[in-house]
């Protein structure tokens, strides 16, 4: 009888186990046009490059990419919800804000819905990341430093992982970017991968 129940247990665990480890690695990364690979194909942005690369590393990561091009935090704010219930990520992770910033959106509107959006992912037991987003210079120094310092204050106030922006290491560079002078280029994708590879690395680490 003891043998019997030993055996089922360790059936269990071997049934629960798998499905707990999968869940553990589900990163839904909302994201506008940097993330939604705007201009490309989707095979050659940096989310599925880097789902690639976690492929042939056979590591249990799945990245649900729900990124929209021109998404600001208001718009997904209105579709999180459907996304929590679908995917059930264990990680969310958040690159929004530059199209508030370049429409000029109330900087105090922009921190209210990332702290929604962390919120609401806190709340569906996901762990969280921001992303620390900059806009460029002509928007005025005050505007500009007010506007990259929210991110801060919000990730601080969520107790959310705060991740550098990742386009610093390609943006101003001519060969890495498409000709809007906003978007990297075909080029600049596996850049970008090993940046949010290392990032990303750093993130689930700390967790």
């Amino acid at each position: 009888m003891t043998h019997s129940i030993l055996r089922c247990v360790f059936i269990l665990f071997l049934v629960i186990n798998p499905l707990h480890a999968a869940a553990n690695n589900t990163i839904l990364i909302l994201g506008d046009s940097l993330s939604a690979a705007y201009g490309l194909k989707q095979e050659q942005g940096w989310v599925q490059l880097l789902q690639d690369k976690y492929d042939a590393e056979q590591r249990n990561i799945n990245l649900v990419n729900a990124s929209i091009s021109g998404e600001t935090t208001g718009g997904a704010l209105r579709r999180l919800d459907a996304l929590l219930e679908q995917y059930q990520p264990t990680h969310v992770l958040i690159e929004l804000g530059a199209n508030d910033g370049l429409r000029g959106f109330p900087i105090t509107k922009m921190q209210t819905n990332l702290t929604a959006l962390i919120e609401k992912s806190q709340a569906a037991d996901a762990q969280t990341a921001l992303m620390e987003i900059y806009i460029p210079p002509n928007y005025g120094p005050r505007y500009s430093k007010m506007f990259t310092d929210s991110f801060t204050s919000v990730s601080e106030a969520t107790n959310s992982h705060l991740m550098p922006f990742f386009v610093l290491k390609v943006a101003g560079k001519n060969e890495l970017m498409q000709n809007d002078n906003l978007h990297p280029n075909k080029t600049a994708q596996p850049i970008l991968r090993d940046e949010m590879y290392n990032t990303i690395n750093q993130w689930l680490n700390k967790d």
